[in-house]
C-alpha cells in the first residue's frame, strides 16, 4: 500500500467504496488523514466499518469540514449527470480528485524523481501497460504495476527511487488527477468510447491529452487524427514527443512499423529495434503500436537493442488479447473478449485471414458497421446476447451467420464448422465488439467461460 502522507491531518470525504474506493480510503487513514466515507451501498459500508473506517452520511454532512473529496472512477462526474456529491463538493469549494492524483501528489512529496510510466488510450492500454512494464522487468527493475489494469494505483508499495510504476490509465481516472505528471506518459489512440460519461469527443479527446500534457516524456500514436493533433500540440509547447505508428512512415523522433519490424527514426536515420515475426503475443499491426509505445517508454534503456528483442520475445500476453486458449489439428480457439467494441475487434480480424467469428453482447454505438470493410475475413458468425438481432441486420447477406443466443450454444457450432472446413488454418474467434454486462459481469468473466468451453471440448473431442 501507498499511504497518503501528503494529507497527513486533512480531512477527506471518499464516494465510493468498491475495489479502488475501499484501498484509497485505507490509503488515506495509514497515511494520518482524516477520512469519512459512504456509499450507496450497504454492503460495502459494512465492509468499511468492519475495516475500522469512519461512515459519515455524505447526503448531509457539512461539507465546509472537508479538505477534499475523493471520488472513485466509477462515479459520474460530469456526464450524463454530475453525482449528486459533486455540487455539494463544488458549493463548498472542495476539490474533487480521484486515487491517481493522491498517488501523483505522494510521489511528488517522496519521490519526484521515480520513474512513473503511465498510459492511456481507447484501445492497448491494458497490453501495452504490462508490456512496459515487463520490459522494464527484463531490465532488472522492480516494477509495480496498476491503475486501471486490475490491482488500484494505491494499492501498490509507495514511490522510491529505485522502484518503477507502470500504470494504465482511464479517461474517467485522468479526469479526477489534475496534476497527472508522469516521468513517461503514453497516449495510445483516441477513438469513440465513452461518450455517455464525457459528452462529446471534444471533451474526451481533452481529457485523454491531459496524461501527456504535463509528462517528461511524452509517447503519442499519430495513426488517428485527433492523437496525431495532440502529439503536434504538446511538442509546440516544448515537450518531448516520440511519435509512433504502423501506417505512417515517422520522419521526426519516433518507432514505427515496417512489415513486422520496429524501426526507430531519429536525426533523419532510421535504426531497425527488433523483429515481432513470430511473436505470437504481439501479433498484429495493433500489437506493433502496442510494442513500439512499450519500447518508447523505457527511454534511453530502449537503446539496448539486444535486451529490447529479448523482452519482446519473452513476453507472455495478457488474458482476453488475442489469447491462444487452444489448439486442435489445424484449429485454433482464440479469446480476445476484451473486444469490447468495434475498433478493438476490428484489429482482432486483420490479425488473421479466416475466422469463425463468435460476437456479440450489449452493443456500443455505432455496432459492427465500421467492421464492413473485413467482412471478407469471415467465414461465418455465431451471435451471441443482446445484440444478436441488430448485428444480423447489419450482416445481412455478406456472410453466413448462426444465431446461438449464449456462449455455451456458439463455441461448439463455431468448432464444428471450423473443424469441417477445408480451410488451412481455421480460427474460432470471441471478438465481441460489444460490453459483456447482458450475460456477464465483465470481459473477464466472459473470457474466462470461453476458455472453459474451448477446454472441455478439446477434451472431449480426443476422448471421442
Amino acid at each position: 500500500m501507498t499511504p497518503v502522507t501528503s494529507f497527513e491531518g486533512k480531512h477527506a470525504a471518499v464516494f465510493g467504496l468498491g475495489g479502488s474506493g475501499f484501498v484509497t480510503a485505507q490509503a488515506l487513514a495509514a497515511g494520518g488523514a482524516r477520512v469519512s466515507v459512504w456509499d450507496d451501498n450497504e454492503h460495502a459500508r459494512e465492509k468499511a466499518r468492519a475495516a475500522g473506517l469512519r461512515i459519515e452520511n455524505l447526503a448531509v454532512a457539512d461539507w465546509r469540514n472537508f479538505d477534499s473529496l475523493v471520488l472513485s472512477p466509477g462515479v459520474p462526474l460530469t456526464h450524463p449527470s454530475p453525482h449528486w456529491t459533486v455540487p455539494k463538493a463544488r458549493q463548498a469549494g472542495v476539490e474533487i480528485i480521484g486515487d491517481i492524483e493522491l498517488f501523483c501528489r505522494e510521489r511528488r512529496q517522496i519521490a519526484p524523481a521515480s520513474t512513473f510510466v503511465a498510459i492511456t488510450g481507447t484501445n492497448g492500454k491494458s497490453t501495452t501497460t504490462a508490456l512496459a512494464a515487463h520490459l522494464f522487468r527484463s531490465f532488472g527493475f522492480p516494477v509495480e504495476v496498476g491503475g486501471n489494469i486490475g490491482t488500484p494505483i494505491l494499492a501498490l508499495p509507495p514511490p522510491a527511487q529505485e522502484r518503477v510504476h507502470v500504470v494504465e490509465c482511464s479517461s474517467f481516472q485522468i479526469d479526477l488527477a489534475p496534476s497527472l505528471n508522469p516521468s513517461a506518459g503514453v497516449l495510445l489512440n483516441v477513438t469513440p468510447d465513452h461518450l455517455d460519461r464525457h459528452g462529446t469527443m471534444e471533451n474526451y479527446a481533452a481529457i485523454k491529452a491531459r496524461l501527456v500534457e504535463k509528462s517528461d516524456l511524452a509517447v503519442i500514436g499519430i495513426d488517428d487524427d485527433i492523437s496525431s493533433a495532440i502529439a503536434d500540440e504538446v511538442s509546440k509547447a516544448g515537450k518531448r514527443v516520440i511519435r509512433i505508428s504502423v501506417t505512417k512512415t515517422v520522419v521526426e523522433d519516433g518507432i514505427t512499423l515496417d512489415g513486422t519490424c520496429l524501426l526507430r527514426f531519429a536525426g533523419g536515420r532510421s535504426t531497425p529495434v527488433a523483429d515481432l515475426a513470430g511473436i505470437a503475443s504481439l501479433r498484429g499491426k495493433h500489437n506493433g503500436q502496442n510494442a513500439a509505445a512499450a519500447v518508447a517508454a523505457l527511454g534511453p534503456l530502449g537503446l539496448d537493442l539486444e535486451r529490447v528483442a529479448k523482452g519482446l520475445r519473452s513476453f507472455p500476453g495478457l488474458p482476453h488479447r488475442l489469447e491462444e486458449v487452444g489448439q486442435k489439428g489445424k484449429v485454433l480457439f482464440v479469446n480476445d473478449s476484451k473486444a469490447t467494441n468495434a475498433d478493438a475487434a476490428e484489429k482482432a480480424l486483420l490479425s488473421f485471414d479466416k475466422v469463425f467469428w463468435i460476437i456479440g453482447g450489449r452493443a456500443k454505438e455505432g455496432g459492427i458497421e465500421p467492421l464492413r470493410p473485413l467482412f471478407g475475413k469471415v467465414v461465418k458468425a455465431y451471435l451471441i446476447g443482446e445484440a444478436s438481432e441488430l448485428f444480423a441486420r447489419t450482416i445481412g447477406d455478406s456472410f453466413p451467420y448462426e444465431c446461438c443466443g449464449s456462449l455455451e450454444a456458439a463455441v461448439p457450432a463455431a468448432a464444428r464448422d471450423a473443424f469441417a472446413s477445408e480451410l488451412k488454418e481455421p480460427v474460432v474467434l470471441l471478438s465481441p465488439a460489444c460490453a459483456s454486462f447482458d450475460q456477464f459481469p465483465d470481459f473477464e468473466k466472459r473470457g474466462d467461460r470461453f476458455r472453459e468451453l474451448v477446454k472441455a471440448l478439446l477434451v472431449n473431442r480426443k476422448a471421442g
